[in-house]
């Protein structure tokens, strides 16, 4: 397997002038090389606090305290104690593979028409955005202490020790993060107390804005964050408890309940009962390889698996290179059928009966791919998987994020694949104790009935766990061994990144670099996107071309061209060496040794 893969990576290079697309971006980055561990995140500083702690002895689930403690800090506005990850976990002691669901959970008050005013219409995307009701409660700080309790081994202490020095000593600010507190500022009407809406929390606009003449704090301010040092330093003598009882518990129910635009209705038992759920994965076998994901409440698992076994079932229709108009079209109809399955039947499977098992039938799944034809079909219905329960009504909605990914193979063999997120960018923008609150309830649909009464299975409940997106992932060879450890932040569009990562590496024979350099296509049963060329950062091609070609031959409606910022975060484990990949329309950064 691992031979194959080497030689179609030269044939892939061999053909690359007949693709599409040009090698000559000497500036693009090629892909890291170490030998026993290596950890890929989306910020530099968290990268060397993992790379630290595998270095000094820790397992993956070690450096992935240390990594999520740090990113809250660095990259405040995708994920942080205030949120909520999935973990996809390989222990080679063993040689299982388990997912650890620390998804937020909608408060026990919560009722299905929470998103919605007295007239039963919907209150609109910016005020629940910008609200305590669209607050979770949340899981990664007993996600940490779970997987620390599980399967490390360096002491708990020692892993806050690098996210503490920060916050108290100082980090640079990101650009990425000024801009998009920049960004948010520009829809206030105003900068007074009454006039914003976005960062009208003050310890937030404090932090995040000079707040003289109301603008962004610039790329490279010293941040200080002596609050969630602090809140750190709690949880390091007491482990979690410090946060989901106590002090802590009490202002994060006293911000959500009395938060300044609507108040939510979360309680301390809410925060005393949360807990993680360990769950199967669901796997699909691709290619000779099997493809191991998160499955409900996120969608992510089953629908990467559904776009692979598509693709697998029309290899006809599969072009001669990534960047191939046959390859894009098989791809983004593959996205369709996918994603119309999705916003049927994926919720909460603790609530709703997912039909995972069919869903990911061979048969179905060509049945499926034998409705592909050599012209875009439009929207795609669901299908009728076996066991599906047909009562539930469609839900299409696909929501922006503020998430993060994470990918780390410890000294042990142990991978870890994380996607973490406080949902939009800075969650629902209220600072407690130095860290966000999420806005993860937004992920349910607004409606919960469709116009002929039939229940939509994503609609919130009390209890309930929002449908996510979230898509880490571990591939395996044909001999059971981790081939590659991949995942994206991006909303809903994390799907088509990561299935477009593994096409890459497995069909392509890209190496892990190569396949986050190759541009983005994909299709989520609405308008196919292209993504603009980012040079330094992406392979330079012809997007004006490709659409053309797609709307002109393969009879396209509306096809797009723009930015997509995946995060993703590659790790391949050769017989000898690790290759990592790190994704530069963010901030990505590899690190090991």
């Amino acid at each position: 397997m691992r031979f194959k893969t080497f030689l179609i990576t030269v044939v892939a290079a061999c053909l690359a002038t007949t693709m599409g697309w040009s090698q000559d971006g000497t500036d693009l980055s090629t892909a890291v090389v170490t030998k026993r561990e290596m950890v890929v995140t989306a910020n530099p500083l968290a990268t060397e606090a993992g790379a630290h702690i595998l270095k000094i002895g820790g397992t993956a689930a070690d450096a992935m305290v240390a990594v999520q403690t740090v990113l809250g800090l660095v990259e405040p506005q995708s994920s942080g104690l205030g949120g909520g990850a999935f973990i996809v976990y390989y222990d080679a002691k063993t040689g299982t593979t388990t997912t650890i669901d620390a998804r937020e959970k909608a408060p026990n008050n919560a009722s299905e028409d929470r998103f919605l005013d007295d007239d039963g219409e919907s209150i609109g995307f910016s005020n629940a955005w910008q609200s305590g009701l669209s607050v979770g409660v949340p899981g990664t700080p007993k996600m940490m202490e779970y997987m620390h309790d599980r399967y490390g081994k360096l002491p708990w202490q020692r892993l806050f020790v690098p996210a503490k020095k920060l916050a108290q000593k100082g980090f640079e600010l990101t650009e990425r993060t000024s801009s998009q507190v920049a960004g948010l500022l520009e829809r206030n009407s105003g900068c007074g107390d009454d006039e914003r809406l976005y960062f009208r929390d003050p310890n937030a606009f404090e932090y995040f804005v000079n707040t003289d003449d109301c603008t962004a704090k610039p790329a490279g301010t010293l941040i200080r964050n002596k609050a969630y040092a602090n809140t750190l330093k709690a949880l390091a003598r007491k482990g979690v408890d410090a946060f989901y009882y106590g002090p802590i518990a009490r202002d994060i129910v006293n911000a959500v309940n009395g938060d300044l635009n609507i108040p939510g209705d979360m309680t301390e038992e809410d925060l005393e009962n949360y807990q993680v759920v360990e769950r199967i994965p669901v796997c699909i076998d691709y290619m000779g390889y099997n493809v191991c994901g998160m499955g409900p409440p996120s969608s992510g698992g089953l629908a990467v698996g559904q776009i692979l076994g598509i693709l697998e079932s029309r290899p006809e229709l599969m072009g001669v290179g990534p960047l191939d108009a046959d390859t894009v079209h098989l791809f983004s109809q593959a996205g369709r059928l996918a994603f119309a399955d999705r916003g049927k039947y994926v919720a909460d499977s603790d609530f709703v009966p997912v039909p995972v098992t069919g869903m990911l039938d061979p048969v179905y799944l060509a049945d499926r791919a034998a409705l592909i034809t050599s012209i875009d079909m439009g929207t795609a219905l669901p299908g009728n998987p076996p066991e599906a329960i047909a009562a539930y009504a469609l839900d299409t909605g696909a929501k922006l994020t503020g998430t993060s990914h994470v990918s780390i193979i410890d000294r042990y063999g142990n991978a870890l694949s994380m996607t973490t997120t406080i949902e939009s960018p800075f969650g629902n923008g209220v600072m407690v104790r130095g860290f966000l609150l999420n806005n993860e309830l937004m992920d349910f649909s607004f409606a919960f009935e469709d116009a002929e009464g039939n229940p939509i299975a994503n609609r919130v409940e009390p209890n309930k766990r929002p449908r996510s997106s979230m898509s880490p992932s571990i591939v395996f060879d044909g001999d059971g061994k981790v081939e590659l450890v991949t995942g994206s932040p991006g909303g809903s569009r994390i799907i088509g990144y990561t299935a477009q990562s593994i096409m890459n590496v497995i069909n392509f024979g890209l190496d892990p670099q190569e396949a986050i350099n190759m541009p983005h296509y994909q299709n989520r049963n609405s308008y196919t996107q292209l993504e603009t060329p980012i040079p330094g950062v992406t392979i330079d091609y012809d997007a004006d071309a490709l659409s053309e070609q797609l709307l002109d031959e393969y009879k396209y409606s509306d096809v797009r061209i723009g930015s997509m910022t995946s995060g993703l975060s590659n790790i391949q484990v050769l017989e000898s060496e690790l290759i990592g990949g790190a994704d530069h329309r963010r901030d990505g950064a590899v690190g090991g040794r």
